[in-house]
């Protein structure tokens, strides 16, 4: 995008609708005028209209469409990445004036990857909470790509998931390990075998997640469904584990699991661990900031005390299950003697 003339951008700080940088975020982010209207619950015409009044303040075109296509101009592309930063800080900004004058009070905002079991995470909800009456939290479950853009984005005070690439923006900190193995439900015809092979769940029908892919966080398994055969003999997906382990019990096909998320399913004979028992899929779970962002004293206390209690253990205390005779036999680590 051009720099403006100095008077220009005088002009632009002076007369331009931020209400308008809000629609054309939503517009970019939906691929659309019609999907952004119905996330904004506005009519198209107003959409529309938002995006050329946007377009004739900058004098620029932003987005290239027509009946078929649908394109983000380099102006638009450069015009977003702004964008999203002014809204992320315009939406801090009552945060950061409520802790001006109660500083004892902060709200934080938690997004995590479906059935995220860690228990310093437990531990640190309770503790923080506990010891600060006046600090409130709101926790919702999102993929792992959307609970990334939402710190990115500054929607989120931190985010616990999956991750395939780190962006150079937000920082990483590893909370624990997990390894997935492969399940079938009570009516699958390899139920309670227990002297099965790798090569008998070649070619076998089966389920998984929207991001088991090699270009994705759960590449580890996907680079096991290549060599079983499984690429082409997927019957259903979807990017949440209790809709991934309905598949699987429901015996739609067989289908990958968070072992250690597992445990008390196979207990309660839900279902039945298959092949690899030695050596499973190993995915690893982050713990995702945002640096720009302005934090109150409630997230980044939060964020501390998580990677306090994290701290404690060493990797092996947070690689779960927690023995390999638990991960090969997919249960609870039997007690000495």
């Amino acid at each position: 995008m051009d720099l403006p003339r100095v008077d220009d951008s005088e002009r632009l700080a002076r007369e331009l609708d931020w209400n308008l940088l809000r629609t054309f975020i939503a517009i970019v982010q939906e691929g659309g005028i019609t999907a952004a209207a119905d996330r904004l619950l506005l009519k198209q015409p107003s959409v529309s209209n938002a995006l050329k009044r946007l377009e004739t303040s900058l004098g620029k075109r932003l987005i290239d469409r027509g009946p078929s296509h649908f394109r983000v101009t380099d102006a638009g592309q450069s015009l977003y990445h702004e964008a999203l930063e002014i809204h992320g800080t315009i939406a801090r900004l009552t945060v950061e004036l409520r802790d001006i004058e109660d500083e004892i009070r902060g709200h934080v905002r938690i997004r995590l990857a479906s059935h995220v079991i860690f228990p310093p995470l437990d531990e640190t909800l309770r503790e923080f909470i506990q010891r600060h009456r006046n600090v409130t939290c709101d926790i919702s479950v999102q993929t792992s790509a959307n609970v990334v853009a939402s710190v990115l984005e500054k929607k989120a005070s931190l985010g616990i998931c999956l991750v395939h690439r780190q962006h150079p923006d937000l920082t990483y900190d590893k909370l624990f390990r997990e390894h997935f193995g492969f399940f079938c439900g009570p009516t699958h015809r390899f139920f309670g075998q227990k002297n099965l092979t790798l090569a008998d769940l070649d070619g076998e029908p089966s389920v998984t997640f929207d991001t088991d892919s090699l270009q994705d966080a759960l590449r580890p398994v996907a680079v096991l469904r290549t060599q079983l055969n499984l690429d082409h003999t997927i019957r259903a997906t979807s990017s949440q584990l209790e809709e991934v382990k309905r598949l699987i019990v429901a015996g739609v096909g067989i289908g990958p699991l968070p072992i250690h998320v597992m445990t008390r399913d196979v207990e309660d004979g839900l279902l039945w661990r298959l092949p690899p028992y030695d050596d499973p899929p190993a995915i690893d779970v982050f713990l995702v900031t945002n640096p720009a962002s302005r934090l109150n004293r409630a997230e980044k206390g939060m964020i501390d005390m998580l990677l306090e209690m994290t701290e404690k253990l060493p990797m092996s205390g947070r690689t779960y299950p927690s023995s390999a005779k638990a991960v090969r036999l997919g249960s609870r680590p039997v007690p000495p003697g």
